[in-house]
């Protein structure tokens, strides 16, 4: 036991100046980037990444893990390259939707100057993070009115990244018609689900049939592609002017108090010893005995943590079976963070803290 202690000591200490020196090689990089940008050289460069390789390989005395180095540092260029990339092109963010959509407005308030990627649904805005084709995604978790966006929810309780920013949209929905429309043509309403429910007592009291589509600015699209005065799209006044639709009727939400609460998720974590957070959102699952959420939620709460959400989901493909989402204030970080953490593993199958950050911004124009 003493031997693997000591062992792992080591590590940690090697692991210190390992992040040490990837800061300096990150930095270094940065520099030729700079000289790239300037004299219009291309991030790529085989051959001297296949110099590199075979220079640093001969490092290794060790034959039985020079193999495993040569992937190491084949990764680590492969970063390098990535990192290179965001300085040249900018910061690439994915979100769901095409232009105009809620996410899309969401993204480019919050990363003004970045490149926002569109993506055909949740599932592959959140991939091209997982994958690094993008650097983070801009994904709604919630809304006040319809409550949490489940398929959302599940893919961060089955996926790798975190939530490393939390962002309130007002959501203000309108009746976007063709040109030569009016309110008194329209038979059929489409827009994404979310946006049909926060307009369901307008759609009920016109008695127009709805229709789902995958998110508000694929509907006003294709209204406008269409050409069908009878059908209408429910979406933002931007798509109005975006697909040169007319604005039939306006503010048709259910509740003047709209809005919808957008994650930013990354590959890390984010621990700033320096900014506390004091906010986090935590899943969870608990063993199948008698008492065992309530033992849960006690512990959360004795721990000195004010829980402002707490939900259950079912697990995919797992019948009756759920998992938990916490939203709660505090700093998970902190010591009594780490001790709730283990008072948690008495009492739960599976924990895993999502996100913390410092507090929810409200996104203005």
């Amino acid at each position: 036991m003493e031997d693997i202690k000591k062992s792992r000591e080591e590590i940690n200490i090697i692991d210190k100046q390992m992040a040490e020196l990837f800061e300096k090689r990150m930095s270094a990089v940065k520099s030729i980037c700079e000289y790239k940008m300037k004299k219009g050289i291309p991030v790529e460069d085989k051959g001297r990444e296949a110099e590199v390789v075979f220079q640093n390989s001969e490092y290794i005395n060790d034959d039985d893990i020079r193999e495993y180095y040569v992937s190491f540092i084949k990764d680590t260029m492969a970063i390098s390259r990535a990192y290179q990339h965001r300085l040249m092109e900018g910061l690439k963010v994915a979100y769901c939707g095409v232009e105009g959509a809620f996410a899309q407005i969401a993204a480019r308030r919050i990363f003004p100057d970045a490149v926002l990627v569109p993506f055909g649904d949740f599932q592959s805005a959140y991939d091209a993070v997982e994958s690094a084709e993008c650097d983070c995604a801009v994904l709604p978790i919630e809304n006040s009115y319809a409550g949490d966006v489940g398929q959302v929810i599940d893919i961060l309780f089955e996926g790798s990244l975190f939530i490393n920013g939390a962002y309130d949209l007002g959501v203000v929905h309108n009746l976007l018609g063709t040109p030569d429309a009016s309110i008194e043509d329209v038979k059929t309403v489409i827009s994404h689900p979310q946006a049909l429910s926060q307009c369901h007592k307008y759609i009920k009291d016109h008695a127009f049939k709805k229709e789902a589509f995958e998110n508000t600015a694929v509907a006003a699209k294709t209204v406008a592609e269409n050409g069908d005065k009878t059908v209408a799209a429910i979406g933002s006044a931007a798509n109005a002017s975006l697909y040169g639709l007319k604005l039939l009727d306006h503010d048709i939400n259910s509740s003047d108090r709209n809005t919808t609460r957008f994650a930013v998720v990354t590959r890390s974590q984010n621990i700033n010893k320096n900014r506390k957070s004091d906010r986090f959102i935590m899943m969870f699952t608990v063993s199948d005995e008698t008492g065992s959420l309530s033992k849960a939620v006690n512990v959360i709460s004795e721990s000195g943590f004010n829980m402002s959400v707490l939900r259950s989901r079912p697990i995919r493909d797992l019948s009756w079976q759920y998992y938990f989402f916490v939203e709660a204030i505090g700093d998970v970080h902190s010591i009594k963070g780490q001790i709730m953490l283990k008072e948690l593993e008495k009492c739960c199958n599976k924990i895993k803290v999502i996100g913390s950050f410092k507090e929810v911004r409200e996104l203005s124009e």
